[in-house]
């Protein structure tokens, strides 16, 4: 019996639901700054209790949901994905899903080392590790946790070698902590065929103390790279692509740069998330999202689910970067609005 082809939808300005991050927990064994700030969320800090968080199954029926309604790219993220107890049960249930064609994952990388194996065989098909720098002291400032690089670099060597691949690393730049350190993060890189990413620091949520000073933009990203490494631009693979591609003149490999302050691409997104406790949030900046949970845990059938997804991404108006960078042309347009915080949602 034939599939039906999905139901697929549009937002308000055109742009079709094509791509769903689901945040598996709020929890995280690093503490960055630009994220999940040590003195904000210590010890003490009440995290979502187990009841609060959806089960594998809840998340999969949603993915499923949401896979018949177009979206055709899965990314787990956090918190930090890989500290979920049995996380490969849950990419297992995914990478059955009708219709995905792209299963990934977003990590520090701090526990990958032992998980990449099993990430694998569970039908993960590649994955993303952030890395802000390689220098000691540095890292261990950006990661609040005073952990090394060691465990990061072992974990995407063994993402290699279990043939998670193509491998993106990623990068938070911000001037003063760590932007000195960029050319050497590209240099280690380059020739391995993994592809480092550089993103510009943005105003995600409310506590990380965003301020435009530190933002180095992608020209100045892409300069600093190019004066060592001549580089290349390099056309768009697919509509609604974050990264700016630019290739090594030499042919050994290529970066990205991830430029939402200062060259929103908010007219091609295409990604919806779903928090740790249920949420559909249709834009990184957003302030809330609509609960999809009471309704699953209140016997809702898939249609019904179905028509609350389509009917919020169908009234879909976010372009808070764009509307960022043309209040004032200087990128400190609308900091003072609500915004979710990233852990609770992924990058």
């Amino acid at each position: 019996m034939a599939v039906a082809a999905p139901s697929t939808i549009d937002d308000v300005f055109g742009r079709p639901l094509r791509d769903l991050r689901i945040s598996v927990t709020d929890r995280c064994n690093f503490r960055c700054p630009y994220c999940m700030p040590a003195e904000i969320y210590g010890e003490r800090y009440q995290f979502l209790p187990k009841d609060q968080i959806l089960s594998f199954e809840e998340i999969a029926r949603l993915a499923g949901i949401f896979a018949s309604l177009g979206v055709v790219k899965l990314r787990l993220t956090g918190g930090e994905p890989t500290i979920r107890a049995e996380l490969p049960t849950l990419i297992e249930m995914l990478s059955g899903i009708e219709g995905v064609e792209d299963l990934t994952l977003t990590t520090n990388g701090y526990l990958l080392a032992r998980m990449a194996d099993a990430l694998k065989k569970a039908g993960l098909q590649r994955i993303t590790v952030s890395l802000d720098s390689l220098d000691e002291e540095t890292f261990k400032k950006m990661n609040g946790r005073n952990f090394g690089t060691r465990p990061v670099l072992d974990g995407i060597a063994a993402a290699e070698k279990a043939g998670l691949s193509p491998i993106k690393i990623n990068c938070v730049v911000q001037r003063g902590v760590n932007d000195h350190t960029i050319p050497d993060l590209a240099a280690h890189f380059r020739g391995t065929g993994h592809i480092v990413r550089f993103i510009e620091f943005m105003d995600v949520g409310t506590l990380n103390r965003w301020d435009m000073k530190q933002v180095v933009t992608a020209e100045e990203i892409v300069a600093r790279i190019g004066s060592v490494f001549p580089l290349e631009a390099v056309t768009p693979a697919y509509r609604g692509e974050t990264a700016l591609r630019y290739r090594y003149a030499d042919g050994k490999g290529e970066i990205g740069v991830i430029a939402s302050v200062s060259k929103p691409f908010c007219g091609d997104c295409t990604r919806a998330r779903l928090s740790t406790d249920g949420r559909l949030v249709t834009c990184l900046f957003a302030a809330g999202g609509k609960d999809l949970r009471a309704p699953l845990r209140t016997g809702a059938s898939d249609d019904e689910l179905r028509s609350i997804i389509r009917g919020v991404w169908s009234k879909r108006r976010d372009r808070y970067s764009e509307e960022r960078a043309g209040i004032s042309g200087s990128g400190t347009g609308k900091r003072g609005r609500r915004k979710i915080e990233m852990y609770q949602i992924g990058g």
